[in-house]
């Protein structure tokens, strides 16, 4: 006799994102995996006395989406501190960081943070400066990060407490003096400054998981930096309390600690696993440190800059791969990208290891070519995209290149493994899903379908993952996510389609209906 299930859903439009997509009616879970797919009639034998009923009410079925490339813990601060997502204009920038500096004990010198500002997308196009953050507080530290988190606008007793810190190239200038934007390495000692504690981390990725659930996500790979992120996550998953699944991509710099501790990637347990070794190559378009092979055309004097050179990539990815690591680099330049390329072709088997670059935002046909031939797995935020219609930021920083940068069509058509992430920029894998079905132009887009499949199968590959995550198939986890609209059915408007369920390993983590 067949056990009953611990869990039905029924009278759904389930999409198994599988090749190909088939749909069902509904689908039965027991022991946190799928047992059945079929119509209601048939999954609904499976339901026993204590069996749990889900009635989707005719809403689409998807699997849980893993967005491949995340910041929890910058995600939770926009949550707690300033979110300079919101701002218009510098002015209301300001006005928030003011709004900020109301919460906090400014005379005892406490900072006062924002995050999320995108200067592009506001009518006067500037970065934020010392003179701005001034009218908030010239006595407490003050900061405002870019989007990006490689440009930040610090004020002068941020100056006063880390300048000596900062290498000079990378803090901006003006007739001599410093305009309070700094970019790159100069913003590391802030963000070390400002790193919090456990108790203030575990506040922060409880905030960014819940609204993670509430945006259909169910899986994330974190990119984590001195940062007690990782504790965080495996006290919480030791608790029962953790309600995604976390792949955590150490920095370059926790490379030895790694391997004396004798971890490799993918050591872990069902719900965090250690994932790749990542680190900088270039920098952003937004702070024209995107390493080019030609000029910006806003600044034809500057190419970008090496945050990781050619000599020092082929090195870290020599000795992460040696120790059994997966590599995962960013790289937004077209120079930067082939230079990752180059140190990952001299690898024994990068398809196997499944290297990654992060972004890969201005790759040149060659390039995603070769991409493909070498299995390297491309990790893009789809998001970007805002940055790509006309009168846009990669039309000032680009020009006649601005449609070059992206082309998401151009990875499925050379077969090159593409997964999507968020980069927190929101975290929001439906907007991404949006701006990759409406893109800037049509060699830019795609489908509904292929774009979901980036956000759920192509993590999960991303993440070795693909035998048990990533689509909705008999034998697969059941992570997965009810949908009140069809993206189908309105694919020029998938960003307004709301999330009305999130289930982890069959467990509702977060119910809307």
């Amino acid at each position: 006799m067949t056990d009953p299930a611990d869990l039905v859903v029924v009278n759904a439009e389930v999409h198994t994102l599988a090749e190909p997509d088939e749909t069902y009616e509904a689908f039965a879970v027991r022991d946190g995996r799928i047992v059945r797919l079929g119509t209601t009639y048939d999954v609904e034998f499976l339901a026993g006395a204590d069996t749990e009923t889900v009635d989707a009410d005719g809403r689409v079925a998807i699997p849980g989406l893993i967005d491949a490339h995340t910041h929890l813990l910058n995600a939770g601060r926009t949550l707690v501190h300033a979110d300079l997502s919101a701002a218009d204009s510098p002015a209301e920038a300001v006005d928030l960081l003011r709004e900020r500096a109301a919460e906090v004990d400014t005379d005892a010198g406490e900072w006062v943070l924002g995050f999320g500002y995108d200067e592009s997308a506001w009518a006067e196009s500037r970065y934020l400066t010392r003179e701005d953050l001034h009218e908030v507080s010239e006595t407490a530290p003050v900061v405002a990060f870019r989007e990006d988190m490689h440009v930040a606008s610090v004020n002068d007793p941020v100056f006063d407490r880390l300048g000596d810190e900062m290498p000079d190239d990378d803090v901006r200038t003006e007739a001599g003096e410093p305009t309070g934007v700094v970019v790159e390495e100069a913003v590391d000692p802030v963000y070390e400054t400002i790193e919090p504690d456990a108790d203030e981390a575990e506040e922060l990725i409880r905030a960014a998981q819940a609204t993670a659930n509430e945006r259909g996500v169910t899986m994330v790979h974190d990119m984590v930096r001195r940062s007690k992120a990782p504790e965080v996550y495996r006290a919480l998953d030791l608790a029962d309390e953790l309600t995604l699944r976390v792949r955590i991509n150490y920095w370059a710099d926790h490379l030895d600690s790694l391997i004396d501790a004798g971890l490799r990637t993918n050591h872990g347990s069902d719900m965090v696993a250690t994932g790749a070794v990542k680190s900088y190559t270039d920098g952003t378009f937004g702070g024209r440190t995107a390493k080019l092979h030609e000029p910006y055309a806003d600044d034809a004097d500057e190419t970008g800059t090496w945050v990781l050179d050619p000599e020092g990539i082929r090195d870290l990815v020599a000795r992460a791969d040696e120790h059994g690591f997966q590599v995962t680099l960013h790289a937004i330049g077209d120079a930067a990208i082939d230079a990752v390329l180059d140190a990952y072709e001299d690898t024994a088997a990068p398809g196997e290891s499944r290297h990654r670059v992060e972004h890969s935002e201005l790759a040149s046909d060659d390039a995603i070519e070769r991409m493909a031939d070498l299995g390297v797995v491309a990790s893009m935020q789809p998001n970007f995209h805002k940055w790509g219609f006309e009168d846009g930021l990669y039309d000032a920083r680009l020009g006649d290149r601005r449609t070059d940068a992206n082309r998401l069509p151009a990875y499925r058509e050379a077969g090159a493994p593409l997964a999507f992430g968020s980069d927190c920029m929101p975290l929001d894998p439906l907007l991404g899903v949006h701006y990759a079905v409406n893109a800037p132009s049509e060699g830019q887009s795609l489908g509904v379908t292929d774009a979901l499949r980036a956000y759920t199968s192509g993590g999960a590959y991303a993440g070795f993952d693909e035998d048990r995550l990533g689509t909705l198939e008999r034998g697969t986890r059941a992570d997965f996510v009810l949908l009140d609209d069809s993206p189908w059915a309105t694919p020029d408007a998938v960003r307004d389609v709301d999330v009305a369920l999130t289930a982890v390993d069959g467990d509702v983590v977060y119910d809307d209906r």
